[in-house]
């Protein structure tokens, strides 16, 4: 059997047999033996949860009146229950890809694949994550409910066997980033659950995210250095390589600039003006793609990107800003009616 090895910061393949990781000595402490189990959950990556604020914002943009201090509580239950669905996913991931990271050189220790997890509980804490962030989501809301289990089921589909889409080249991608607008329709529904977002942006958030993980991908396959090694790795490295690779980061970046094009037009002309820093934020997270060791391999990791964090914070802050802006020269200018839904300020 094929194995990876890695020399020099590169991997390479080697016909010698894979030696098996033995499981690690008993525990010496209550704190060693649950250490691992929290890991498979990873609480690191909830941060991702962040992206639900977007669907709050724009909820509460479409819908001002909703804006009440009862809000508050029911918003802190969803997140929680979202961070309970996302790990419940995590652990899943980590079970079903045991096998695989046992033969890579850094994933070999991880806590499945090193024998500090015992299988049966582990997928007790798949089971119990889940129910008990679906019991919590059915506190806010059923919208959100059926947001939240529309999660899960994604979280299969890219892990399970038959399917296991995250082995698919292309499939891969969009099956991982389509969590993006399920988070922001989570937040959306946290404010109203009457009313569906508007599809233009789910799909603009769709294809960002496909951009994010296709520069993921990118970043993957250079630090591997070899199509064979990366195609012995992960399924869909068989069918890309790194033209494929920026080919479709190409389009992802024109469907998300077509879709978003369209929001801005039917809700919010204004946010127009964010799309040069848009342009060079993309451009910029390409840029740290191909970086020798990018952090964009592990997006958990990104804040180690002082330039990029500090680009995404002036865009984030001139998102706000404009979301709750009215420039009416803009209107005369594009030749576009007003929107009908008004602004909390006039500039």
């Amino acid at each position: 059997m094929a194995t990876i090895q890695q020399t020099e910061g590169t991997l390479s393949v080697s016909s010698v047999q894979p030696q098996t990781v033995e499981p690690s000595v008993a525990p010496r402490s209550a704190l060693d033996a649950i250490l691992p189990y929290c890991s498979i959950a990873r609480p690191d990556h909830w941060f991702k949860n962040v992206f639900m604020l977007a669907g709050v914002l724009l909820a509460y943009f479409c819908y001002p009146e909703s804006l009440q201090a009862d809000k508050i509580l029911p918003f802190f239950a969803a997140l929680a229950a979202t961070c309970l669905l996302a790990s419940s996913n995590y652990v899943i991931n980590e079970i079903l890809d045991a096998p695989f990271d046992r033969s890579h050189p850094s994933k070999r220790y991880r806590p499945i694949p090193s024998g500090r997890v015992w299988l049966p509980i582990a997928y007790a804490e798949w089971i119990l994550l889940a129910a008990a962030g679906l019991l919590i989501a059915l506190s806010v809301n059923w919208a959100f409910f059926w947001s939240g289990a529309v999660l899960l089921v994604m979280g299969l589909v890219y892990n399970l066997p038959p399917i296991r889409s995250k082995e698919l080249p292309y499939i891969d991608v969009l099956s991982e980033s389509i969590n993006n607008p399920i988070r922001l329709m989570l937040g959306w529904f946290v404010v109203t659950a009457h009313v569906f977002p508007p599809v233009s942006l789910l799909v603009a958030y769709w294809m960002i995210g496909a951009f994010f993980m296709a520069a993921k991908r990118l970043a993957e396959y250079r630090s591997i250095g070899d199509r064979a090694v990366a195609g012995a790795y992960r399924g869909s490295f068989r069918h890309y390589d790194q033209e494929k690779l920026l080919i479709s980061m190409f389009g992802y970046t024109t469907c998300f600039a077509l879709f978003l094009g369209v929001f801005i037009i039917r809700y919010h002309l204004e946010l127009i003006l964010i799309f040069p820093l848009l342009a060079g934020f993309m451009c910029y997270y390409l840029y740290v793609s191909f970086k020798k060791g990018s952090a964009a391999q592990s997006p958990e990791k990104l804040y180690r990107e002082k330039g990029l964090m500090i680009y995404l914070v002036a865009c984030l802050a001139v998102f706000f800003l404009l979301m709750f802006t009215n420039i009416p020269v803009l209107y005369e200018w594009f030749n576009v009616p007003p929107s009908p839904v008004a602004p909390l300020w006039k500039f």
